[in-house]
């Protein structure tokens, strides 16, 4: 019998990508297998996030949970950015994690497994050119990395300190990984990296010269391989050149996420961001100008140290004006390591009134729900081309071309097919459909 893995994972799309990496590299050098029980593991790994709300006390208790239920002999790692900013740390605060492994350290994960009560979190190594073990193949979609780190200094931000400096993985890798995955049945590519659109500025090794907008024009021409999604963009590298070719090319799919953060120019100076209020509206009304149908998905923080009645105003008005498909918000909190933290211990800047920021957050949210409403009605009738992902509760489930959540009666057969679907009702954020 092979030695089980039992691996949670917190947080974005990098991590799930990071955790695939740690599955294959187990399964092909150590012999793991995968188990949904914990109780029955060797091995119980937690790859943590350090964006979400507190993320420390979400990872001593799962970490109190494990020790409690697991068998007596099999270990408990830490990974992830949690893991790279906190370090030794963890193995101080409790005898039960066997090693810790920082999210700029995965290609490690095969050796750290034999060592106990270490800590390996150097944030400068650099493995953008390592060649992880190829996972078993088992979606219609498929996550490949473009970048390691970043190098933004945005203020709130913890992930500079967790990932380290910025490095783009050589094209060669990314279009062989690429075609690996098309060549196992792999319709759909998401390319991820903190901020996409820098892709080129940084290689450990020599490369030739070639940016984002160069990447996604040769990964379109590989054969078989049918929509090209990424996140995120930086709104402030979205130039004409990027925006042609995401208006123009066929296989990129039209949706994108422009993380706003806030829709006042004086915040987004604090929060350093880089672009003003109406950088992100001019660069919104010319793709919704080339691309009608284009949906966009943002992140927007309420309550950054500072704001203002006005300031807030301001994200409200972006929020009218590009009327987002998406949003994910969240009330300012503080994270260790950021320039925001060490103002805030200062007295240089101060909170905002928690009952504010409350109320704050609830007016965006239910504003949001509302416009979504608005244009989720004017889905009826429509058609799109929907790739189905997979079959719930006798339904297939599956994306649109514009990211469009739709499900849709029809045969478990369609998995994976791309079919046309008529929009058929609304309820909700959800949209259910016909096959025509």
């Amino acid at each position: 019998m092979s030695k089980k893995l039992y691996i949670e994972t917190l947080g974005c799309a990098m991590n799930e990508r990071d955790s695939d990496h740690i599955i294959a590299e187990l399964s092909d050098k150590e012999g793991y297998g995968l188990t949904n029980n914990p109780k029955e593991a060797d091995l119980i790994l937690i790859n943590t996030c350090s964006v979400r709300e507190k993320p420390e006390k979400k990872l001593f208790s799962e970490i109190g949970q494990y020790a409690k239920i697991k068998k007596h002999d099999a270990k408990i790692g830490v990974c992830g950015c949690t893991a790279s900013h906190l370090g030794d740390e963890i193995l101080k605060k409790t005898k039960a994690v066997n090693f810790v492994l920082g999210a700029r350290n995965v290609s490690k994960i095969s050796q750290i497994i034999h060592k106990d009560r270490v800590a390996w979190v150097d944030i400068d190594y650099d493995d953008s050119a390592y060649v992880f073990s190829q996972g078993n193949i088992s979606n219609v979609r498929g996550f490949v990395n473009i970048s390691i780190g970043c190098d933004k200094k945005c203020s709130y931000c913890i992930v500079p300190k967790t990932r380290g400096k910025e490095i783009s993985i050589p094209a060669d890798l990314i279009i062989n990984e690429v075609k690996r995955l098309v060549d196992n049945g792999v319709k759909e590519v998401l390319l991820l990296g903190q901020n996409v659109n820098s892709y080129g500025k940084n290689f450990s090794t020599i490369h030739r010269a070639i940016n984002f907008t160069q990447l996604l024009s040769e990964i379109s021409n590989i054969n078989g391989l049918h929509r090209i999604r990424f996140t995120s963009p930086h709104p402030l590298h979205m130039d004409d050149e990027f925006i042609l070719e995401f208006a123009n090319n066929k296989k990129i799919c039209k949706s994108i996420h422009m993380p706003l953060q806030s829709g006042s120019t004086k915040i987004l100076r604090d929060m350093r961001r880089g672009y003003t209020k109406e950088w992100f509206l001019n660069r919104a009304e010319k793709m919704k100008s080339l691309i009608p149908q284009l949906t966009i998905g943002t992140d927007i923080i309420v309550g950054f140290p500072g704001e203002s009645e006005e300031d807030f105003l301001d994200t409200l008005d972006v929020l009218e004006k590009v009327s987002f498909d998406t949003m994910y918000s969240f009330i300012y909190s503080t994270r260790p390591h950021t320039e925001a933290k060490e103002l805030l211990e200062s007295g240089k800047i101060e909170l905002v009134d928690e009952d504010i920021a409350k109320n704050r957050l609830a007016r965006l949210q239910d504003r949001h729900k509302e416009l979504l409403g608005i244009t989720n009605q004017a889905q009826l009738g429509q058609i799109h081309e929907i790739l189905f992902e997979s079959y719930k509760e006798g339904m297939l489930e599956g994306r649109s071309d514009t990211n469009k959540l739709v499900r849709v009666s029809g045969d478990e057969s369609l998995v994976g097919s791309i079919c046309n679907a008529r929009i058929s009702e609304v309820r909700g954020a959800q949209l259910f459909g016909e096959l025509v």
